[in-house]
């Protein structure tokens, strides 16, 4: 089977993070997946979409899209919050199954540390210490085996600009720190490149552990003025540092050829993180991202 393509209420500047509110209903949302050719789509911020599922898979059958993860940023580097972050992802996780669908998506709670925000794009290594890695490992394992016992679901890990788990070699600790049968990796192609990485070599050194992908594009000149010193991460994200793709510095066609080589047949979710004014912009980039994927075979 061919990676089949979905898209995410985020490529309309619908985010989680508390100061920035929606700019457009839901039900606009909807339809403009639908009509510029994608068949899935992710839950985007709680609350958000319906919750209620009778209404939510009304919603979606209308527009003959499926329900297929969602995107859970809880925090992780205090013990004292994994009982809260548990609570809310199995909440979330209770819909998703009801919905049918078969991924959480769990992630930092970036963007909430202003120290993060600010070096975002900046660094390197990684800046926890064992005692830490320790108790985010404990948190993400816990959280995944109660959505994996409780409700059937794959938890897979989203490495995040602006979070405690942002660089390639942050990643790599998480995995090497969590069950592989409870945790594998979401790459988000655009994140990885944000954090000084190179997505093709992602899948070449983590292989099958990449069970979910994100495909965003990553601007270099605007990543390189993040790394210059002139914009944080919020800054870096208004001014387009997550282009449209094939216009960045991923190389798409490569990081297809080699999840394919790995037998990856499920979903890609097209994420443009992005923040503008023009009530027209994310449909066409939706549809721009849409037609540069058909033109990979996709």
């Amino acid at each position: 089977m061919a990676i089949k393509i979905a898209s995410a209420p985020v490529s309309w500047g619908i985010y989680e993070f508390k100061d920035i509110e929606p700019k457009f209903p839901y039900t606009q949302v909807l339809d403009e997946i639908a009509e510029t050719g994608y068949e899935g789509l992710e839950l985007g911020p709680w609350g958000y979409l319906p919750t209620d599922a009778d209404v939510l898979r009304k919603e979606l059958d209308l527009r003959g899209l499926q329900l297929l993860s969602s995107f859970v940023p809880v925090k992780l580097v205090e013990r004292s919050a994994h009982a809260e972050a548990e609570a809310f992802a199995l909440k979330v996780g209770a819909l998703l199954a009801e919905m049918g669908a078969n991924y959480v998506v769990l992630a930092d709670d970036n963007g909430t540390v202003d120290e993060l925000i600010q070096c975002a794009g900046k660094v390197t290594g990684t800046r926890l210490g064992d005692a830490e890695w320790d108790i985010v490992a404990e948190g993400v394992n816990r959280i995944a085996r109660r959505i994996k016992d409780e409700l059937g679901l794959q938890s897979v890990f989203h490495h995040h600009a602006a979070g405690y788990i942002e660089t390639p070699d942050e990643a790599r600790e998480l995995m090497a720190r969590t069950d592989p049968d409870l945790v594998g990796l979401c790459l988000d192609t655009g994140h990885w490149h944000f954090g000084g990485g190179d997505a093709v070599e992602c899948v070449r050194e983590f292989g099958k552990r990449v069970r979910y992908l994100h495909l965003k594009d990553c601007n270099p000149d605007v990543l390189h003025r993040l790394r210059e010193g002139d914009l944080d991460y919020f800054e870096a994200t208004a001014a387009g540092i997550f282009c449209p793709l094939g216009e960045g510095e991923v190389d798409f066609p490569t990081v297809i050829s080699e999840m394919q080589k790995l037998g990856y047949d499920g979903w890609a979710i097209v994420e443009q993180d992005i923040v503008v004014d023009d009530p027209t912009a994310p449909k066409q980039m939706s549809q721009a991202n849409r037609d540069y994927l058909k033109s990979l075979g996709l």
